[in-house]
């Protein structure tokens, strides 16, 4: 009986051709990779203003991920709505790898600017701010885009004109004080009761005020413009 003698650097040349072929069926295929990403950028990219488009990194074509055809695409916890972030996918068949695909979303809308100098501590009014067309995402995170944002807030510090506004550059107007004399207004179903009482804490409009009543009750109620504690039942 005869043996067949393969020489030892053909035995490796195949192995190697072999473990080739093994290692290029195992690779996940970008494309559809890719289309789950752009499917879910298209939902979360709705709500946001101005003209949206975005970019997708691709996965590399010699990746070692097993292949896969179910998708879940996640933003990381704290990521912004726009700009340059990493976009978490999972497999959600057998193979459950994870990957992180780079994405640059980019937000063209108007953003709000100091239309002329805002001296420090002086509230904002409408006429004090203008809007300006540019790329959200190569601004700060905290860009404010809508007047609602600025008009009735104090400048944190003097701002001169055509400056780009954040919201750390403004802050909300104390509307109750300590010790100030408040109108108290509780509303519930098909009634409103006004009273007074002596507030005990400061609050900017929205926060929680608690209350003093005449009687010595303690309540606790949000304060609103003009010195008033509102308080639901």
């Amino acid at each position: 009986m005869r043996h067949l003698t393969i020489p030892l650097r053909t035995l490796l040349c195949l192995l190697a051709l072999g473990l080739g072929a093994s290692l290029a069926q195992a690779q996940q295929d970008p494309a559809p990779v890719k289309k789950a990403i752009d499917s879910w950028l298209k939902i979360q990219t709705k709500g946001l203003p101005g003209q949206v488009s975005y970019e997708i990194g691709g996965l590399d074509p010699g990746n070692q991920l097993a292949p896969c055809n179910s998708f879940d695409v996640s933003r990381p916890q704290g990521a912004q709505g726009w700009g340059r972030i990493n976009v978490l996918v999972r497999c959600l068949n057998e193979a459950g790898w994870r990957v992180y695909v780079p994405v640059h979303i980019r937000v063209k809308a108007d953003y709000l600017i100091s239309a002329r100098p805002i001296a420090q501590g002086q509230v904002v009014v409408e006429d004090d701010l203008a809007t300006q067309l540019g790329d959200l995402s190569e601004l700060p995170s905290n860009i404010l885009t809508e007047f609602a944002g600025a008009v009735g807030k104090a400048a944190a510090t003097s701002i001169p004109a055509g400056r780009p506004l954040r919201s750390d550059m403004l802050k909300a107007m104390m509307v109750v004080r300590q010790g100030q004399t408040v109108r108290v207004i509780s509303r519930g179903p098909g009634f409103a009761v006004t009273n007074e009482g002596r507030a005990l804490n400061n609050a900017v409009e929205g926060q929680v005020a608690q209350v003093r009543l005449g009687n010595g009750q303690v309540i606790s109620g949000i304060a609103k413009a003009g010195g008033t504690v509102e308080v639901g039942y």
